[in-house]
């Protein structure tokens, strides 16, 4: 899967960097090894590049630290003001946050995990901002009764395939967004639900060479969070990809979106609620 970013030339040096913002290179260096950030792209030599956009983010974690706000948390809200930058959400995923486990699952698998996100969200989540990838549009079918009622307990919600063709009725359900043929998430599977009190993400990209495999046998590479500024990563990538197939639902998710998180703490008790859902489902499809 091509994960490259499309974003500015990098001219700035660690040194410009620390210049530019008051910060000594050790400092940057300590943030980017404990918080990822700012991320550096790295030229041939290996030497770290960066760019005006980094100059100013850093500069507001200055700001919100100074307001009294923790270091991780002003990381976490400035990454979170960074559009996305990438048009699949398993590379935004693995970009922003790298210490997100991966995981080799079958497809059976992934049905487990996805069904306890949909069911725990419809259960606690108070008006989601959903998102679905199935890959094609034919694999949607099955699920397409089970989105139809998500979609009306949600704020919104949107599924992605390569086509629609032969699907159940589209006058109620989520809104259906096409992919076009170079696109990222047609080889992806995720389940984005994004609320005030509750939140999960799953995406996962299958692993090539898988056509002669039986459909719930096919590998995929997936991971999963139910952290909040992670999902809100997810979703924005979610909104971000509708916008350009042309939903227009989307275009005012993009804003709602590009805002923070509310910051809450997730509990033990959700966590739980969440994992023996997907025990339980995990043990009806194996």
């Amino acid at each position: 899967m091509d994960q490259d970013r499309d974003v500015a030339q990098p001219q700035l040096t660690i040194g410009d960097l620390a210049e530019r913002t008051g910060l000594s290179p050790a400092v940057l260096r300590m943030w980017e090894t404990r918080h990822g950030f700012p991320e550096p792209q790295r030229i041939a030599s290996g030497h770290r590049r960066y760019t005006e956009a980094d100059v100013d983010l850093v500069k507001q974690v200055l700001r919100r630290k100074e307001a009294g706000i923790r270091l991780e948390v002003a990381i976490a809200e400035a990454s979170a003001t960074q559009a996305p930058s990438s048009p699949s959400i398993f590379a935004e995923l693995r970009r922003r946050h790298p210490t997100l486990v991966t995981h080799r699952l079958r497809k059976s698998t992934l049905i487990a995990l996805s069904w306890a996100i949909e069911d725990e969200c419809c259960a606690v989540a108070e008006s989601p901002v959903l998102f679905g990838a199935f890959q094609r549009g034919d694999f949607y079918g099955p699920s397409a009764a089970r989105w139809t009622e998500l979609s009306r307990v949600a704020r919104s919600a949107i599924v992605f395939a390569d086509h629609w063709g032969g699907t159940a009725d589209e006058a109620e359900g989520p809104i259906r967004a096409t992919l076009a043929e170079d696109a990222p998430m047609r080889r992806e599977w995720a389940v984005v639900c994004d609320a005030f009190d509750s939140t999960a993400a799953l995406s996962a990209w299958e692993l090539p060479g898988q056509s002669e495999v039986p459909d719930r046998q096919r590998l995929f590479e997936a991971v999963w969070t139910v952290d909040p500024v992670a999902v809100r990563d997810a979703a924005r990538v979610g909104a971000n990809v509708a916008a350009s197939a042309g939903v227009l639902a989307a275009q005012p998710l993009l804003y709602e979106l590009a805002d923070p998180p509310t910051p809450r703490s997730t509990t033990p008790t959700g966590v739980t609620a969440l994992f023996n859902r997907v025990v339980a489902y995990v043990d009806r499809l194996t």
